[in-house]
């Protein structure tokens, strides 16, 4: 599973939706994300994810690596949309002991994994047609009002594409020190919590110090290039609004109001 996380990357392509202005398309994924937790029943639901499936589809990705990005998430929205079962007003369609399970149980389990599973592919299709850099550089556009009340616009916009970018980078090298422990004999398949536990901690604790020593190497390749934030700094590429991005935020609009009416209709 740990070679299977795509969370975090750039695939290189030439779709619709690579071509699209970085900060639209933070805006539009600000906006998908927000509808996905309006939706209170199963048409707009199920609206808002015919919507994702056509982002995927324009993004030009192949699905398998959404599938990988949805391999981290799967166990939590089960665990989720099971959980939610047993909390539900209504009358009981199933009892069993001091569990009632109803109609709005079940409505709720399914909506709380399909949100889950939603906000990964929107997340997903942002990173994967947006490069690193560009992802950086609209982040510290949108934000660059807040710069009036004295907010640190740069470097946050900097940590949080870093933290980005190095997700797959420390499951890599998870995977590196596992497969390490393992040529050195460390028992990891042994299905007793303490022993997998004391099996594991070595791992944790290299893992901590290699992604110290990245952070460190990091600072200091930054501080070796004259780094100071957004201060005296000029850009690289200079964002314009094309047509396409004025259709893409017309139709997210109208597919937004569309969702939102059918939200008041059960």
């Amino acid at each position: 599973m740990i070679n299977d996380v795509t969370i975090g990357q750039y695939l290189p392509g030439d779709s619709v939706l690579h071509k699209l202005d970085p900060r639209i398309k933070i805006l539009l994924t600000i906006a998908q994300i927000a509808l996905v937790f309006f939706v209170e029943n199963y048409k707009s639901m199920a609206l808002v994810i015919t919507q994702i499936l056509m982002i995927v589809l324009i993004s030009g990705i192949t699905f398998g690596f959404y599938l990988k990005s949805l391999k981290v998430v799967i166990l939590i929205a089960l665990i989720t949309s099971f959980l939610n079962l047993f909390y539900g007003k209504g009358e009981a369609l199933f009892t069993f002991w001091i569990i009632n399970i109803t109609e709005n149980s079940i409505k709720n389990g399914i909506t709380s994994a399909a949100r889950i599973i939603s906000l990964i592919l929107i997340s997903s299709s942002l990173t994967f047609t947006t490069l690193p850099n560009d992802l950086t550089t609209a982040m510290e556009r949108l934000m660059k009002p807040l710069k009036v009340f004295k907010v640190p616009v740069c470097e946050i916009a900097m940590i949080t594409t870093i933290a980005l970018r190095f997700i797959p980078t420390l499951f890599e090298e998870s995977n590196k020190i596992i497969m390490a422990q393992k040529a050195r004999g460390a028992n990891l398949e042994t299905k007793k919590i303490k022993e997998k536990f004391k099996a594991f901690m070595p791992i944790i604790i290299l893992l901590f110090i290699s992604s110290f020593r990245r952070a460190y190497e990091l600072s200091v390749a930054m501080e070796c290039r004259c780094y100071r934030g957004s201060e005296n700094r000029t850009k690289l590429r200079v964002f314009k609004i094309k047509s396409v991005d004025i259709f893409a935020v017309a139709f997210t609009i109208l597919y937004g109001a569309a969702v939102i009416i059918l939200s008041f209709y059960d």
